[in-house]
């Protein structure tokens, strides 16, 4: 049974991409033609910021729940599920459910169980082990996903160049392959989408932190700077001037979809990405 969406929502359908350890460079330095061309044709921003510290669970979190760690309460960086369980603070994906909508997860790191609450996701994919998926693996078990459900919100995670920049350092050869991997990896799913979609979607795309040498988590901007990719229905072109925050991801994808996010968010709706909503008021034209 199809989902009922808000009648004035802008889209019925999002899909969020979030590519670990993904510097904002490497789209042009790898280079990663996908990317690419999502920033072609739609809006985009070079400078947005992840949290502090640029971790990829506490920051993954933050994206999916609007809040910063001193609320969501998560501050490691690995599997604690058996001692804490799952987030306290609703994330994205209860806030979609509750409205009527469906949701799946495609985790390659088996940390980011911690984003899933109890009776999360109509579908959820992680590791059931300490192993790490590749972009391929993630994405091939997304394309098949999509070529049977149509889901309302989709995340999904890419590993690949977060591994690469630890084993051997960011921008070297191998974290460039990792991200050609995991852009042709977007590639695959976005074509999926247009096949599950037609053109009633949008597809974000982002990071959780950056890197320099063989790690991150500090202050520098190599570190905390991230992409912020938008591309699809209703969405205008060019590169977005205004601030961007990793907690405005979740917001956004919330408002897309007819759904105001919560009062007590840190993030907020960037709004300035649709054709129809005026920059200086939020309002529709």
């Amino acid at each position: 049974m199809a989902a009922r969406v808000a009648a004035s929502a802008p889209v019925r359908h999002v899909i969020i991409v979030s590519i670990d350890g993904l510097r904002p460079d490497a789209i042009d330095r790898a280079p990663a033609p996908t990317l690419q061309r999502l920033m072609r044709e739609g809006a985009f921003s070079l400078r947005a910021e992840t949290i502090l510290p640029s971790k990829t669970l506490p920051s993954h979190v933050s994206m999916l729940t609007g809040v910063s760690p001193e609320t969501h309460g998560i501050t490691w960086n690995t599997d604690r599920t058996r001692q804490y369980g799952a987030v306290r603070v609703p994330t994205v994906f209860e806030l979609a459910e509750q409205a009527g909508l469906r949701t799946a997860l495609f985790l390659g790191k088996r940390k980011l169980r911690h984003l899933v609450r109890e009776g999360t996701g109509d579908w959820v994919s992680y590791p059931r082990t300490d192993v790490i998926l590749t972009a391929d693996q993630v994405a091939g078990e997304v394309v098949e996903y999509l070529a049977f459900e149509q889901p309302n919100l989709v995340f999904v995670h890419i590993p690949d160049p977060d591994l690469a920049g630890h084993t051997v350092g960011w921008m070297s050869a191998p974290y460039r392959w990792a991200v050609r991997r995991a852009d042709r990896a977007v590639a695959h799913i976005h074509a999926a989408a247009i096949r599950a979609y037609g053109e009633d979607f949008v597809l974000i795309v982002t990071s959780d932190h950056g890197g320099e040498g063989r790690t991150h988590g500090r202050t520098q901007a190599s570190d905390i700077l991230i992409p912020w990719i938008v591309w699809g229905k209703g969405i205008s072109t060019g590169e977005i001037t205004g601030e961007i925050r990793t907690f405005d991801t979740g917001a956004t994808a919330l408002w897309l979809l007819g759904i105001d996010p919560p009062r007590n968010w840190d993030g907020e709706p960037v709004r300035s990405v649709l054709h129809s909503v005026s920059p200086a008021t939020g309002e529709e034209r």
